[in-house]
């Protein structure tokens, strides 16, 4: 690595393990790049972090994604870190997924990160450093009912990373998955309020069903989540790689 002002670009990052992750970068002295569909959120989110860049982005947008890192390119702005943490979770019972969803899955959990690692790699081995590190699930190393799509995206995720580990081994880019479980954010806080829609239960009860996962009783904090991500993301972390690291209070062991 060269003296310059490391870079970071998180995808997804307005709000939830995103924003957290942001702000422990900054706060690290990274230039954040926030990447994000949503506008306001994203520049919400900027205000409220100096120094920070809002990038819009759909990351399932092929074009869209090889115009936005050419542009960083030009501008000497390539990222040295990337976190691909856009996502979304739909639930539905297996025979009630149509092929719509089952698809918007794959595009933004997984096709998303692999356009995004696709444009970022080649300038990363070039320089000789790099760290892409994913945000999978505890999805992606076990199963729950009713998430078929999006356990079948991060189970997709954790074998790409690790295929692409094992080509760019010893380039000096380390390429990771980190996989939280069920996390203080907006997808699970929906995902309790579809519970508690399609149910009747109460919101305490579609919580517990939530954290009777985490050994804890808990939801995860995306505060810690990030600090997992700022772990891999060290140039010290050069032996981390191919690596899918639960957060997730001894769910996963």
């Amino acid at each position: 690595m060269t003296d310059k002002k490391t870079i970071a670009l998180i995808t997804g990052g307005g709000s939830g393990i995103g924003l957290a992750t942001a702000r422990l970068f900054t706060n690290k002295g990274f230039k954040v790049i926030l990447a994000g569909r949503d506008r306001d959120r994203l520049q919400a989110a900027c205000d409220h972090l100096p120094g920070t860049i809002a990038l819009p982005l759909d990351v399932t947008d092929s074009a869209a994604v090889t115009l936005a890192f050419s542009n960083l390119a030009s501008q000497a702005q390539t990222p040295d870190i990337l976190v691909n943490n856009a996502g979304a979770a739909k639930t539905a019972p297996f025979h009630r997924i149509s092929v719509a969803d089952w698809q918007a899955a794959l595009d933004v959990n997984l096709t998303g990160a692999f356009l995004c690692t696709q444009a970022v790699l080649p300038t990363m081995k070039k320089a000789g450093y790099g760290r892409i590190i994913t945000v999978a699930s505890t999805a992606g190393l076990k199963g729950y009912a009713y998430t078929a799509a999006y356990t079948a995206a991060k189970h997709g995720v954790i074998g790409m990373t690790r295929a692409l580990a094992l080509e760019i081994a010893g380039s000096g880019v380390t390429a990771n998955t980190v996989c939280p479980g069920f996390t203080d954010t907006d997808i699970v806080r929906k995902s309790i309020d579809n519970i508690v829609e399609k149910t009747g239960r109460s919101t305490d009860d579609a919580m517990h069903e939530l954290t009777r996962h985490n050994p804890a009783g808990r939801l995860i904090r995306p505060e810690e989540v990030a600090d997992a991500i700022y772990w891999l993301a060290r140039p010290e972390a050069d032996a981390m790689n191919g690596q899918a690291i639960a957060v997730a209070g001894g769910e996963v062991m």
